[in-house]
């Protein structure tokens, strides 16, 4: 039966199982990762945008075609990572550009989404190479415009565009030599053909492919050009200044003086950044001298692709020297250890999905769970300190009542474990955003120390009982906030009335507050209470975070 039309719940439908398909391909499309870095992160970057970009869609579940199509582009950018990442983001936006405000789609209507996201992903890269994602994009985008005029039915267009995309990874060694020459196919455009394989699989009913290994045969043997500079990756979002729009086409000449790969994806209001050098602070004064920065990341691209090279020579020595079974015993999931442990493997303990799911970003080696009213045993920690293969551990706390079992934990270890004893997750990410990976973890604990506890945090919770607190009677039902030593800072009825007293009593000079809305808050009711911290607080940035947090209904931070 024809597919003439796709709406809004629809699109949101295809895109999870667009993400579930290439989640499950996240280690093929790793294997299969040689440029422009051989760091093996091109999956899971990919992952993290699209994922990104369902979380912001999930939003508008209901809404019309057009709105989840914004939402989707809106979420990749937000949360476009790596190169490829970048270039996701910018196929959504040129695909929700296309859709416009649409209800619904046809075949047509898709076809010429497809297009317009090729358009927009070449328009972003400073210098196009074929061969890559771009071309995959491109070529199967024109198989859909074909297949479109032939026939408006979305489902035979979608199969043509799978079927276009899979021909143009197939050729892609053809027009790179560095995928010549490592025996492998692009592994962006790999990675857009799995995102496009899955939308197709909903639309005829089918699960996810089976991940397979046909076009990494060779995976072992992909880093043969790690010995060579690749520098730092750095990324940032930039936001204009009031008043003073960006030029998008200034930026990415001007970065391409300074550095290689170089992605600016946005609008005139905000863009982000990516691009490779040596001097990541060179970018990232380029780019605060035009405005706003957030969510920096900077990477060490030589670290990653020794890493990864290493990783791979000890995973195919291994299955060389072991035989058959020793394969098979990875084929079927058991992970091969790293040959050489970390200088510093970080720990965190935090309550809340949220939470950890932020500590996990910011590069953690193993998140434990637990926090107030769940705090975790020493057994627990000591397990993750085992399972973790680094020199020295740095154990960020976040939680004054587990700083005893960390601190025992340590006192076990034949190795250094050093107690970050951060009072709450707030200090803790502050902590982590302080380490210095060129410092041992005695140093980098006390750095970190002083960088949780620069911080102004407050955490808005409930009485749940009559009590007193430094002195002040609270009554159960009151909204209390506290600040990191569990003083009272405001306790009130209405609970706006309580944050903005409580933020009111703050220290004066800090620039962003950051919102993490737990247990009983809603993404709405947040955003309704960064609204307000906004107008009472002109100048201040406001950012607004999923925590997760049990107990808390929101923890708040002033930086």
């Amino acid at each position: 039966m024809p597919r003439r039309s796709c709406d809004g719940d629809g699109l949101l439908a295809a895109f999870r199982a667009a993400v579930a398909n290439l989640e499950a391909h996240v280690d093929e499309i790793n294997a299969l990762n040689v440029f422009p870095v051989p760091d093996g992160d091109t999956g899971s970057n990919m992952v993290a945008t699209v994922k990104a970009a369902l979380g912001e869609a999930e939003k508008v579940a209901g809404e019309p075609a057009g709105r989840v199509a914004h939402a989707l582009s809106f979420g990749a950018l937000m949360g476009a990572r790596g190169n490829s990442g970048v270039i996701c983001s910018q196929v959504f936006r040129g695909i929700a550009e296309a859709i416009g405000t649409k209800r619904r789609f046809n075949g047509l209507d898709l076809a010429h989404a497809l297009s317009e996201g090729s358009k927009a992903a070449y328009g972003a890269v400073a210098r196009p190479l074929e061969g890559t994602i771009l071309t995959v994009v491109r070529e199967a985008s024109a198989a859909a415009v074909a297949a479109a005029e032939r026939d408006n039915d979305v489902e035979r267009v979608l199969t043509a565009t799978v079927h276009a995309a899979d021909q143009a990874v197939r050729r892609t060694p053809s027009l790179l030599p560095i995928l010549r020459e490592a025996g492998v196919v692009d592994s962006g455009g790999q990675g857009v053909y799995r995102l496009l394989q899955g939308t197709l699989l909903y639309l005829v009913g089918e699960a996810p492919a089976v991940a397979a290994s046909a076009r990494t045969s060779r995976a072992a043997a992909l880093v043969a050009h790690a010995d060579e500079g690749f520098g730092y990756e750095t990324m940032f979002l930039l936001s204009a200044r009031d008043g003073v729009p960006l030029d998008l086409d200034a930026i990415r000449a001007d970065l391409e003086a300074i550095g290689e790969s170089v992605l600016v994806a946005g609008d005139l209001r905000a863009v982000k950044v990516h691009v490779h050098n040596e001097r990541p602070d060179q970018v990232i004064g380029y780019g605060l001298s035009l405005g706003a920065l957030s969510r920096i990341s900077v990477e060490n691209l030589d670290n990653q692709a020794r890493d990864l090279r290493e990783a791979r020579a000890a995973e195919f020595a291994g299955s060389a020297s072991d035989g058959p079974a020793a394969r098979s015993a990875v084929g079927a999931g058991a992970a091969p250890a790293p040959s050489t442990p970390l200088p510093l493997g970080v720990i965190a303990i935090a309550a809340g999905d949220g939470l950890s799911a932020i500590f996990r970003d910011l590069g953690v080696a193993a998140v434990v769970q637990g926090g107030a009213s769940a705090n975790p045993s020493v057994a627990e920690i000591k397990e993750a300190v085992d399972r973790v293969n680094a020199r020295e551990i740095l154990l960020v706390t976040n939680n004054r009542n587990i700083e005893g079992s960390a601190r025992q934990v340590a006192s076990m270890s034949d190795r250094t474990v050093a107690v970050v004893s951060t009072r709450n997750a707030a200090e803790g990410v502050a902590a982590i955003l302080a380490l210095d990976p060129t410092k041992d973890a005695l140093t980098n604990a006390g750095l970190m120390m002083a960088a949780g506890c620069g911080l102004q945090t407050l955490a808005v919770t409930e009485a749940v009982r009559d009590a007193t607190i430094a002195g002040r009677k609270v009554k159960k039902g009151q909204i209390i906030v506290l600040d990191p030593d569990e003083g009272l800072v405001a306790a009130d009825s209405d609970r706006a009335r309580a944050v903005m007293h409580a933020i009111g009593s703050l220290s004066p000079g800090f620039e962003l507050i950051t919102v993490y809305y737990g247990d009983g808050a809603d993404l709405g009711e947040a955003e309704t209470l960064a609204r307000r911290i906004e107008e009472t607080n002109p100048g201040v940035e406001v950012e607004v975070v999923h925590g997760g947090q049990p107990w808390y209904r929101y923890l708040i931070a002033a930086e």
